[in-house]
């Protein structure tokens, strides 16, 4: 079997950092925002909030490659995974990859976690518009990615035993490559011209809101590859495969709608420089 792409599902958490009058965490693999329920905390979701829906809308951003250096960034929403004990992911999305000769490819996915990723055969390109969901009644799962540009729609109900619905998620990730031997090494992040999140929605305990919803609690996380701990998977390379670039995401739209994710070439001086 050839090499596995594989979007993790927990995501590393360090103490929070001020980031002008917001709290931004810092994530050694997602940049986005997560909701969970009040009371929650830095990368545990609280179980009293169980998450029906999730729903978000981007315009597909451009690789940027370099050649020599395989690299990949993932956009998508779902839900689950969040909580250091979470072992199920409900995701789907697009992903624009690097290869070592610096050419860019551009696909649709979705992912059931434990289970791997399956690409699927829909050709997008960038500044395509995508909506994507995902929407749990029990164990049924339907995820949905339309490329509203091309007016093409992936639509599929599959099954799963146990999803974790306890947090909902709008996330650029830097996803790992697995080997037929299992190793799970983070790649680089692709750097991508920003993407902007819009028309973002969920639904925590039967109550429908936008990420900023006073029915739930929101975190901002910022992707610093080697500034956290893995909490799934293989640990970031101490060598620095996984390369210094991270990601960071704005502050929500004034109606908690929307936000923008720029990729940074250094997150780690970024961080620095954003205290207080």
């Amino acid at each position: 079997m050839a090499a596995a792409l594989v979007v993790s599902l927990a995501v590393a958490v360090l103490a929070g950092t001020a980031s002008g009058s917001r709290t931004v965490d810092v994530s050694s693999n997602w940049a986005g925002y997560v909701a969970t329920g009040i009371g929650s905390t830095s990368s545990t979701a609280s179980p009293a909030m169980s998450y029906t829906d999730v729903t978000g809308q981007w315009v597909q951003p451009r690789a940027i490659c370099k050649h020599g250096i395989p690299s990949s960034v993932a956009i998508w929403v779902g839900l689950g995974g969040y909580s250091e004990t979470s072992q199920e992911l409900e995701q789907t999305g697009t992903s624009a990859d690097c290869d070592e000769n610096g050419h860019a490819s551009y696909y649709m996915w979705y992912e059931l976690v434990p289970a791997d990723s399956v690409n699927l055969k829909v050709k997008i390109v960038p500044g395509d518009v995508i909506a994507s969901s995902v929407v749990a009644n029990g164990t049924d799962i339907l995820v949905q990615v339309n490329d509203r540009t091309r007016h093409v729609v992936f639509t599929r109900h599959l099954t799963m035993a146990s999803p974790d619905l306890s947090s909902a998620e709008w996330i650029a990730e830097a996803p790992s490559q697995c080997s037929d031997s299992g190793y799970c090494p983070q790649l680089a992040l692709t750097r991508f011209t920003p993407v902007v999140f819009t028309h973002t929605f969920a639904k925590g305990n039967s109550a429908g809101g936008t990420i900023s919803s006073p029915n739930w609690t929101q975190t901002a996380l910022q992707l610093i590859p080697r500034g956290a701990h893995r909490f799934f998977g293989e640990p970031n390379d101490p060598t620095g495969v996984a390369g210094a670039a991270g990601a960071m995401p704005s502050a929500l739209a004034p109606d908690g709608s929307g936000f923008t994710i720029t990729w940074q070439a250094n997150p780690m001086l970024a961080a620095a420089s954003s205290g207080p």
